[in-house]
């Protein structure tokens, strides 16, 4: 991705992703995960049941439905898989700063979740991370989860939900997500990509990407949005470190 460009941008990782660029026709929805929403240019218009806000910033939950209107300005979105080891804590002057220049990916991260790795979780939520992430689209299942690290269903379901703040499911669509990002961003068009990434069918993609966004995936890219793997450094706070 060319940082100096001047398109939609979205960087991913393993946890989080990012989009940097012109405010999106977004529909009413109820976010998947997390997701810090910031009006570059100016204040948005935030919608919640009965209640609309005007604001520069706000954190909205996970599951909370809602609708954002920005105008012709530009946004930004955050989104965090796993509050519970990498809470958001924006620093919205520094943020603001950055922004009047090229984004750098890292730096926006550091600077709404902190620079600091946070703790690692229970080396058998770890492990199952890990293979979540390793093939995607292998049909991952709890109960298999569960029996690898010698935990019941029901124990492993608490203890993955307690260190990521997060379900496993929640946890298994966003990998096949970020692993279909990988794919269009090597040149793989939607079919190829989201069969790759576990996805059943493109229709099954499809209502899954608009769910976590709000807007479908050919509408992103029909706006010119880069996507692109997030670089990792040293104090990554990407869960496994090895995985890429």
């Amino acid at each position: 991705m060319d940082a100096g460009s001047t398109g939609p941008k979205i960087w991913l990782w393993p946890e989080q992703a990012v989009y940097v660029g012109p405010a999106l026709p977004l529909d009413p929805h109820a976010t998947a995960v997390d997701c810090y929403a910031l009006g570059i240019d100016a204040p948005f218009v935030l919608t919640i049941g009965r209640s609309r806000l005007r604001l520069r910033s706000t954190l909205i939950p996970a599951r909370t439905h809602h609708h954002i209107d920005a105008g012709t300005s530009r946004m930004l979105f955050f989104y965090n898989l796993a509050p519970a080891h990498s809470p958001a804590r924006p620093q919205l002057r520094a943020l603001l700063t950055h922004l009047t220049g090229p984004p750098d990916p890292s730096t926006l991260r550091d600077l709404i979740v902190g620079g600091v790795p946070a703790a690692p979780p229970d080396p058998r939520v770890h492990s199952v991370i890990r293979t979540l992430f390793a093939d995607p689209a292998a049909p991952h299942s709890a109960a298999d989860a569960a029996a690898a690290v010698g935990l019941s269903p029901s124990r492993f379901l608490h203890l993955f939900t307690e260190h990521t703040g997060t379900s496993f499911r929640r946890y298994r669509m966003w990998a096949r997500l970020v692993r279909f990002g990988e794919c269009v961003a090597e040149g793989s068009d939607f079919t190829r990509a989201a069969a790759d990434a576990g996805f059943a069918s493109p229709s099954h993609f499809s209502d899954t990407f608009r769910a976590v966004f709000g807007i479908t995936a050919s509408t992103l890219l029909a706006q010119g949005a880069d996507i692109a793997p997030a670089p990792v450094d040293s104090t990554s706070r990407d869960v496994p470190a090895d995985i890429t």
